[in-house]
């Protein structure tokens, strides 16, 4: 038998092999993208080869990352928030998109508004971001976590958790869609979105500081095939939003729905993420107000230097070669 490296022997080519590279991901319509880029080969020409692994429960993806069973990770900037407050070396190096309503808290149509949450079963996941906008929505009424009662799910089991007798649910397209069209217990509507807490929710590209330091090709080749993935999604919308459909084995016009909620970061808007201003597109921003919705959950102890939880050497270098 002709092992890998003994063909690349007889085929010179070969010894230029791409870099694999494999991605952690959930179904999220801000991804779009990595999926359309991963379909049409975009990072080949860049010497990486990318593959998408899901995570129905993202609360597992820094241990994957850990194991070395996955190279990067594609999430919300809690995560990492969360990771280097704990001691770990993690970075991000691409922002990607922020949540602009794709992410909701549904409940019964009864229940109008978050303050009507007080004393009653809230459906979300306690470790990933609609925690964090549960958190940040009943803060805003008035209220804290403690005021519900709250039921530890993961995004894609919280239209089950309604069902079973929850009277609201916190999570992301495209499960909130799903959500909405249940036609049961007299049907659901959004009452707390994304949209409400500009930069609370917003997502990026992260590898750990090892990885960083050691593969700095595989990084860049990654950036530029997700940017190659932007532009195919704008000069042929049609056939990326079919990729994207069957993807999320869905309608492509369920697809260009939930785009809507989504807000994918041009490349010229990148580099800002990684500067200190007061408006949500910069992660000195989103990461104090993530910070102090984590402290307060007890989940970290004080907010690390927001300096040490990105490496924006990879973005400045495809920004200033624009």
């Amino acid at each position: 038998m002709i092992t890998v490296a003994s063909s690349a022997a007889f085929h010179p080519s070969a010894a230029r092999a791409e870099e694999q590279v494999t991605l952690a991901t959930v179904a999220w319509i801000g991804y779009a993208p990595f999926y359309v880029a991963v379909e049409k080969n975009l990072f080949e020409k860049y010497g990486v080869k990318v593959a998408l692994k899901d995570f129905a429960d993202p609360a597992l993806i820094p241990a994957a990352l850990q194991s070395g069973g996955i190279q990067g990770a594609m999430y919300t900037y809690d995560q990492v928030i969360n990771l280097v407050a704990n001691g770990n070396a993690f970075k991000v190096v691409m922002p990607i998109d922020y949540s602009n309503g794709a992410d909701a808290v549904v409940a019964l149509k009864s229940i109008k508004s978050m303050a009507d949450l007080k004393g009653k079963k809230v459906a979300y996941p306690f470790a990933t971001c609609d925690n964090l906008l549960v958190a940040y929505g009943l803060q805003k009424s008035g209220l804290t976590e403690a005021d519900v009662e709250g039921l530890d799910t993961t995004p894609e089991n919280v239209a089950a958790a309604l069902v079973g007798g929850a009277v609201a649910g916190a999570t992301y397209e495209p499960n909130v869609s799903k959500i909405l069209k249940l036609d049961v217990n007299g049907g659901y509507h959004a009452i707390y979105t994304s949209a409400s807490a500009p930069g609370l929710i917003t997502d990026i590209l992260y590898f750990s500081t090892d990885y960083i330091s050691k593969n700095p090709k595989a990084i860049d080749g990654v950036i530029k095939g997700y940017i190659d993935g932007m532009a195919f999604m704008k000069s042929n919308p049609e056939e990326a939003y079919a990729i994207v459909a069957k993807y999320f084995s869905t309608t492509v016009d369920d697809v260009k729905e939930q785009a809507k909620g989504a807000y994918n970061i041009p490349v010229s808007e990148m580099a800002g993420y990684f500067t200190p201003h007061d408006d949500a597109k910069s992660l000195f921003t989103s990461g104090k107000l993530i910070a102090e919705v984590l402290v307060k959950r007890g989940q970290i102890k004080a907010t690390p230097k927001i300096e040490d939880t990105f490496d924006a050497k990879f973005v400045s270098s495809i920004v200033a070669s624009k």
